[in-house]
């Protein structure tokens, strides 16, 4: 995948497509821009006027409810107007080509695609025709990367661990067919976490993971053992071909997380889950609703995320009147006014 598509001339964020390739120091500029836009979502009028007058198209075709609500929410807490491109009920139903849809909606002066799409590189093959005031958010696409999951899920752990050098991460389930995994990875390598562990049957680790930098585990008395955050993931079935697991009963009983198996980890560990959970597949309930879960805060935490990166990645957009970074000029605002009253 073209890296370069990432950035503009300046180095500035310009798409976000994947996590691998982006340096710590860019991971961090995302989430302590989230971390400014928590407090948001804690008032009593949710909306900042950063994208004001931007169009926004969630573009999904895959079914989704976490991560697509989530984008809405953030697009319209930044002010931006928001458009749902429901798929069953278009053109692309009808044959038309992907490129042409985008065309046809760049057309009615879209500022910002996030797309989902069930082909690996889709989002970054839209990105290489887009004009260069048009922004593009990856969604997912096949089982190649989900970066903002990945993200928001760095901001969780980052919430309630912090330095993610002094801690032992274990990614437990379907890695093969993850692109949740992928963009853990690459996040967690990136942040300089002390160890990382995935955790699987052999049928569902990828050939030679190891390179990668992690430790594969295929028994979760190894993959557990005192680690500090434990990452759970959903078992892809719809994108397996052929019989990985023997059976659901048999892969809960070995990979699935409960109470007992989670006891294997440090005592204050935490648990995440990207959702949608199989509980009594992939996780118990007793876990899944247990004090050691994050996994709902993720979900709040996804809409400061998401905002963030919305914001970073306009922050160039032309025709901007105010300062280049959507979140300094917000600050500068801020600023101004507290004088202003004085």
């Amino acid at each position: 995948m073209n890296q370069g598509l990432q950035f503009d001339d300046t180095g500035r964020l310009r798409h976000l497509l994947t996590i691998e390739g982006l340096s710590r120091q860019t991971i961090l500029e995302i989430l302590d821009t989230a971390e400014s836009f928590i407090s948001v979502g804690q008032r009593e009028i949710k909306k900042i006027p950063l994208l004001r007058g931007k169009t926004v198209v969630n573009l999904f075709f895959e079914f989704s409810t976490r991560t697509r609500t989530t984008f809405e929410i953030a697009a319209k807490r930044l002010s931006a107007d928001v458009i749902n491109l429901s798929v069953g009920t278009s053109s692309t139903a009808k044959g038309e080509t992907l490129l042409d849809t985008i065309r046809n909606l760049e057309a009615m002066h879209t500022d910002l695609f996030v797309v989902r799409h069930g082909e690996s590189g889709a989002a970054h093959m839209i990105a290489r025709h887009v004009p260069p005031h048009v922004r593009i958010i990856n969604a997912g696409d096949g089982r190649h990367a989900h970066p903002t999951q990945g993200l928001l899920d760095m901001f969780t752990i980052r919430r309630h661990k912090g330095d993610f050098g002094k801690l032992k991460v274990a990614i437990v389930g379907d890695i093969l067919h993850s692109r949740v995994a992928r963009s853990q990875i690459h996040a967690l390598k990136a942040l300089g976490v002390d160890e990382l562990r995935v955790v699987a049957p052999k049928t569902l680790l990828p050939t030679a993971v190891e390179k990668l930098g992690v430790i594969p585990c295929s028994r979760m008395e190894d993959g557990l053992d005192g680690v500090d955050v434990v990452m759970m993931l959903r078992l892809q079935r719809e994108r397996m071909q052929g019989a990985h697991i023997p059976s659901e009963h048999e892969y809960f009983n070995l990979f699935g997380l409960t109470p007992v198996k989670l006891a294997l980890a440090a005592k204050d560990a935490i648990v995440l889950h990207p959702g949608p959970m199989n509980r009594g597949l992939e996780i118990d309930s007793a876990v899944a609703d247990g004090p050691q879960s994050v996994i709902l805060p993720q979900v709040t935490y996804g809409i400061a995320v998401r905002m963030a990166v919305m914001a970073l990645i306009m922050g160039g957009s032309p025709g901007r009147r105010e300062e280049t970074h959507p979140v300094a000029a917000s600050r500068a605002r801020a600023v101004v006014t507290t004088r202003k009253r004085k």
